[in-house]
């Protein structure tokens, strides 16, 4: 069973979780009305307006899950997002390597970070923001939100515990290869860009390439046809960018 401990003000639930990590069950839900400080991917400041949307960060512990699978988490949440979302009428996609968004246009974003043993995952901390209530994002382009999409104004608490009845039933397939290879067929199978030819920006040599997305491997590598070579090319996160 998650335990949901809401907080007033936080700098960054993902930085507070790692605080107190060693006073934390598994499955302990770090959720802030307002963060001052919130972390995205490659060290973006990630800002929402207070109250309006959900930012929380989401404690599992593994008992010997090899690092290998570590992107396994990057995987699960951004589906059960999805799943979420789609529910709500809001026609949701997972946009490589675990944004989630609606058409060309942004609605959550997540930071996963990991505490390692070895060569083991002993803890994940996954950080999820989803765009609520906010109408406008002057810091921000290319974003939206459930309410913009459905005119709904939404009760944040209620839509949190109505997410993690989303993501608390996939939770095991983390460490259960079989009911993992489900989800990740669904994750590649409903991947944004899948099959169509976009436009890249190889951020290693700066070159920009039309590709078709081919799908992403077990370790987290995204598969492109590079149309310009007529190759498969595969990258990691951070070596290849969307330009949209």
């Amino acid at each position: 069973m998650m335990k949901t401990i809401w907080l007033p003000t936080i700098d960054s639930t993902n930085s507070e979780a790692f605080r107190r990590l060693p006073e934390l069950a598994s499955g302990t839900v770090l959720a802030a009305h307002e963060q001052t400080a919130g972390r995205g991917q490659r060290g973006n400041r990630w800002y929402v307006a207070p109250g309006d949307n959900l930012t929380f960060s989401v404690v599992l512990r593994f008992s010997g899950l090899p690092a290998a699978k570590a992107f396994r988490l990057n995987v699960l949440c951004p589906l059960a997002v999805a799943r979420f979302l789609r529910a709500s009428g809001v026609k949701a996609v997972v946009k490589w390597p675990n944004d989630v968004y609606v058409g060309r246009r942004k609605i959550c974003g997540i930071l996963v970070e990991n505490a390692l043993e070895g060569a083991s995952v002993a803890a994940s901390v996954a950080g999820i923001g989803i765009n609520v209530n906010q109408t406008e994002f002057p810091e921000v382009s290319g974003a939206t939100s459930m309410s913009l999409l459905t005119g709904i104004r939404y009760d944040v608490e209620s839509e949190l515990e109505r997410f993690l009845s989303f993501l608390e039933p996939m939770i095991p397939a983390i460490e259960d290869d079989t009911l993992w290879e489900d989800l990740f067929r669904e994750y590649n199978a409903g991947l944004f860009g899948l099959g169509v030819l976009e436009r890249y920006r190889d951020n290693t040599s700066g070159r920009e390439f039309s590709a078709v997305i081919r799908g992403v491997t077990e370790d987290g590598l995204l598969q492109l046809w590079d149309n310009d070579s007529g190759l498969i090319r595969h990258y990691a996160f951070k070596e290849v960018g969307y330009i949209l």
